[in-house]
């Protein structure tokens, strides 16, 4: 750990003759901070006074509600670890975040295997939200750390490091159950919040692309370029497709025709498609491809 750094346990003289009441005299002109770093931090000192208060501080953050204030001083944490790094407790310092959060992200794993499959998705998608908070209030905190640890001798960083491991002891466990209760979702408009619905598929291929390998075409209806460009030979094929929605939406038992009072009203009000929260609101059907397919444009589109 010969990189990182050590604070200056000594008070120079300004000479080399000065008398060692003079240096008593500067060591009493010194701040209480300044005294404080001039002490050497123990073992002791590390497992019963620094890093409870980090950790105390770490999962008031893992568990805090998103939009919620919790009153931690960020300035006292980054003064923690700022110690603890220049008395050379980095790689503990380090290892013991890591351990305390993967505690954490695997009793996280276990909760949400037992959810009930109506609320799988927003339980998923609000514990991945509340662990992206926190991460915006952890990675700060350590940022000393980051800098002259992580990033020195790890060659990594401490938000890619963190947010693998919500990969690696949550995201991969869950994939091939939750994948398929979002297919089942996305074949049923509202059954889950469209906003829940795309900031999950937003966050996953975030924390890992890979996912949208899994289902492209669900992750294509809520992010672009998941699927490969269409060409002009598959034009026709697009266009029967959305022929054979439109028809199956005539046969659906939940379809609503809109009158024709409805289609003046539309045509006379709006100069752009109808967009799926106007559909929403006037209580009209919206088509969305039957299978995934490239209709981007087309998604979400009423037909008026």
């Amino acid at each position: 750990m010969d990189d990182e750094p050590m604070e200056d346990c000594t008070v120079s003289p300004e000479n080399s003759t000065q008398s060692s009441e003079s240096t008593v005299e500067q060591l009493r002109k010194l701040r209480p901070w300044s005294m404080m770093m001039m002490m050497s931090i123990t073992v002791e000192d590390y497992e019963n006074q620094y890093w409870p208060k980090l950790e105390s501080a770490i999962m008031e953050l893992l568990t805090m509600t998103p939009g919620d204030y919790i009153p931690i001083s960020f300035e006292q944490m980054y003064s923690c670890v700022y110690k603890c790094v220049c008395k050379q407790f980095s790689e503990r310092l380090y290892h013991d975040l890591i351990r305390r959060i993967t505690s954490h992200l695997e009793r996280l794993c276990f909760e949400l295997q037992i959810q009930d499959t109506s609320l799988y998705i927003e339980k998923f998608n609000f514990a991945l939200d509340q662990y992206l908070q926190a991460l915006g209030g952890i990675v700060p905190i350590f940022n000393y750390m980051n800098q002259f640890y992580i990033e020195s001798k790890l060659k990594t960083d401490l938000n890619t490091e963190l947010r693998k491991l919500f990969v690696i002891y949550v995201a991969d466990k869950h994939i091939n159950s939750l994948l398929p209760v979002l297919m089942e979702a996305n074949s049923k408009p509202f059954t889950v919040s469209p906003i829940v619905m795309s900031n999950l598929m937003k966050n996953l291929y975030n924390l890992k692309p890979e996912f949208a390998q899994l289902r492209p075409h669900l992750f294509a209806k809520y992010l672009p370029s998941i699927l490969p460009p269409c060409s002009e030979s598959e034009l026709n094929n697009y266009i029967e497709e959305v022929r054979q929605m439109q028809r199956d939406l005539l046969t659906h038992p939940d379809y609503i025709r809109i009158s024709a009072h409805d289609k003046g009203f539309l045509k006379s009000n709006y100069r752009r498609p109808v967009t799926v929260w106007h559909a929403v609101a006037l209580k009209i059907p919206v088509l969305s491809p039957l299978d995934g397919s490239k209709h981007h444009k087309l998604h979400g589109v009423a037909t008026v």
